[in-house]
């Protein structure tokens, strides 16, 4: 039996981790999860849905928002504990603090390290911090799982050797296909669906908001990133109004992201809307995530600056909007399931306005399958990792 230690921190992490949690522990070996405290308001929800613990909790006091100071302080702790819990491979999933720092102590500890998701990259400073982070984490991995052949290539571009590097797709997709059928299977046995047929994983207030709109294309929004927070998600926030105005039949969900910069900028702007254009956009708190899912799979199309919305709505056929200038998910852009709109109002408005007027350039971007797996990724991973014990 192998023991694997899973650093994880933030939301996305937890999701994208969980499948192969689960297809680990299927095989018999023995998973520590350690939560490092990143995403502490949002993390216990997804635990229990995943029904994957955590076994091991960092409490973080932080001093400063300083990325210096919350990176020190959680390699003290992660360091400690991959020394007391000796493990034999050490997980991390994409580009966060948790992430780096979880390859970092592996490494200081001699511990082999397996990234998942790797090779993604944009070639610019952005996204900030994230770009230098799966840099970084690259020179300490000893495994590098791939999502895509053009992942695999930046790998290779940057001297990682071949038989190091494995193509499996993103876990993302194993997740998103996961909790659809668990939505579809929990609507058959219990019939605790909404009568406007919303299930009842939706919180009450976005459920009261969608039973109020009749014959409506609901629009689905996220942004978080730094390098949108000012101007740029206000820009975002003026292009709905625009939105709203020329399209009668439009209705936005927009789950903000808790961090008080993003909330800030988007409250003012909406609020200052008209009436009738304010009562088409409900502001709610962060989603958990089967609503997230439900509300993918319901809504028309998604405006996003997320990485893993992009990878999620491709699974579920809804065409994206990126609200970044580049994207290191470019498979998806290529293949016709995305635009990058960045945060510039009329670019927006236009791209939106057309899937909104064109339905033949909507059914365009309503991909067959996904370019970021087929949704047995965590399968293909502990298949590799398997072959090591």
């Amino acid at each position: 039996m192998t023991t694997y230690l899973a650093c994880l921190g933030t939301r996305p992490e937890i999701i994208k981790m969980a499948p192969l949690h689960r297809e680990l522990k299927l095989r018999g070996h023995r998973v520590v999860v350690l939560h490092t405290g990143q995403h502490a308001e949002v993390a216990e929800v997804l635990y229990r849905f995943f029904d994957m613990g955590p076994d091991l909790r960092l409490a973080l006091e932080r001093r400063t928002p300083r990325l210096g100071d919350l990176t020190a302080l959680l390699l003290e702790g992660v360091d400690r504990l991959v020394d007391e819990t000796q493990p034999d491979v050490v997980l991390v999933q994409g580009d966060t603090t948790s992430a780096l720092v979880g390859a970092l102590s592996g490494y200081y500890n001699d511990k082999p390290v397996a990234h998942i998701e790797a090779g993604l990259r944009t070639g610019t400073r952005e996204p900030f911090p994230e770009e230098k982070n799966r840099e970084l984490i690259a020179r300490l991995a000893h495994w590098h799982f791939a999502p895509t052949a053009r992942t695999r290539d930046n790998l290779l571009r940057e001297g990682i050797a071949d038989a190091c590097i494995s193509v499996v797709g993103n876990t993302v997709i194993d997740a998103a296909r996961w909790t659809q059928q668990r939505l579809q299977a929990n609507a058959s046995s219990a019939p605790s669906v909404l009568s406007s047929g919303w299930p009842s994983v939706v919180p009450a207030t976005v459920a009261e908001f969608l039973n109020q709109q009749t014959n409506q294309r609901l629009l689905l929004v996220t942004a978080h990133r730094r390098e949108n927070w000012g101007d740029p998600i206000r820009n975002i926030a003026t292009a709905i109004g625009q939105l709203l105005a020329a399209h009668g039949d439009l209705v936005v969900v927009w789950p903000l992201h808790p961090n008080p910069a993003v909330s800030q900028a988007v409250r003012p702007v909406i609020d200052a809307l008209p009436d009738e254009l304010r009562q088409r956009v409900c502001l709610t708190d962060p989603m958990d995530y089967p609503a997230l899912i439900s509300l993918l799979q319901r809504c028309y199309f998604t405006l996003t600056d997320s990485g893993g919305i992009q990878e999620e709505a491709s699974a579920l056929k809804r065409p994206v909007l990126i609200a970044r200038d580049s994207t290191e998910r470019q498979e998806l852009v290529e293949a016709g399931g995305a635009v990058l709109v960045g945060t510039d109002i009329h670019r927006i408005v236009t791209e939106a306005a057309r899937l909104l007027r064109d339905d033949g350039a909507y059914r365009s971007m309503q991909l067959e399958s996904s370019p970021f797996g087929d949704g047995h990724t965590a399968q293909h991973i502990a298949d590799r990792l398997c072959m090591a014990d």
